[in-house]
């Protein structure tokens, strides 16, 4: 049975167990973390002297790099693709290393290499784009070798940025299925308390999440990122229902990805007055 579907099932049964004795639930919906988490030449890639490439140009849009999460699983992102390059952008989905539940600097090193293929292929700079743990990763990239790539923008949607709840439970009632991204993903662990907030030189950061949430939890908490454009989906619009699986594929949110992408800006985050036209956009490009 893949290590996704095991923690699953382990977890449903603790979960069973709590309700039964305690008579409370304590964490809602499917239990599961597998939606979750050189030389002198510069190669034409604007990079200084030192080796180092400079902010990137904020006007000009660079390939984006869509990172999947926990467990690897690109199905989902790849709606979340075909509607960016409908947009008329270079998509490239990140391929996770192994079965995506390993070491989260393994991930990193993908992202890296897929960086450095845009970057050669004549990319002025790269936007990434991580979804639940994939944003983790850009954060643990960017804190990296990712500090000497031109990142232009990180949005990430849905990202256990100080862990998840449901982590930290796998963690302490089923270690045994909870490999080493799992551990990673437990609010506290090592890797998060030692992670910068946002790095990287001039990059602007979105962190979009929603209420409905039900595999990052507390929600609000575990999205938030110092320094970053926080967009709760519900104060966009208010009725928007929005799970952890819809973030890649729901209207509202593929229309804010797009905007946090696009040459203006966010130096806020959307209000309930742009709720019809950022649907409207997010659908447009899912339907074309």
């Amino acid at each position: 049975m893949a290590p996704q579907r095991r923690l699953m099932m382990t977890l449903l049964g603790l979960l069973v167990v709590v309700v039964l004795g305690a008579g409370a639930l304590l964490l809602g919906g499917p239990a599961s973390l597998a939606g979750i988490l050189g030389d002198d030449d510069d190669g034409g890639r604007g990079r200084g002297a030192s080796g180092s490439a400079g902010p990137a140009d904020q006007s000009v849009p660079g390939t984006v790099l869509l990172v999947p999460g926990y467990g690897g699983s690109t199905s989902g992102v790849q709606v979340l693709a075909g509607a960016l390059e409908r947009a008329g952008r270079q998509v490239q989905v990140v391929a996770a290393v192994g079965d995506g539940t390993g070491d989260l600097a393994d991930q990193a090193d993908a992202l890296q290499r897929a960086a450095t293929e845009a970057l050669e292929a004549g990319a002025p700079s790269v936007d990434v784009v991580g979804y639940s743990a994939g944003g983790v990763v850009a954060r643990l990239w960017l804190a990296g070798d990712g500090a000497d790539e031109p990142v232009r923008r990180v949005v990430t949607l849905g990202s256990p940025h100080q862990g998840t709840d449901l982590a930290r439970f796998a963690a302490v009632n089923a270690p045994q299925d909870c490999p080493e991204a799992c551990q990673q993903l437990s609010p506290g662990s090592s890797l998060l308390r030692t992670l910068p907030e946002i790095p990287g030189d001039g990059t602007r950061w979105t962190s979009v999440w929603s209420t409905s949430d039900q595999v990052v939890v507390p929600p609000a908490d575990a999205s938030s990122l110092r320094g970053a454009v926080g967009i709760e989906l519900q104060r966009v619009c208010s009725g928007a229902r929005v799970d952890h699986g819809g973030l890649v594929r729901d209207p509202l949110a593929v229309g804010v990805v797009d905007a946090a992408l696009d040459g203006a800006v966010l130096e806020g985050a959307p209000s309930s007055s742009d709720c019809d036209a950022l649907t409207t956009r997010g659908r447009a490009l899912l339907t074309q």
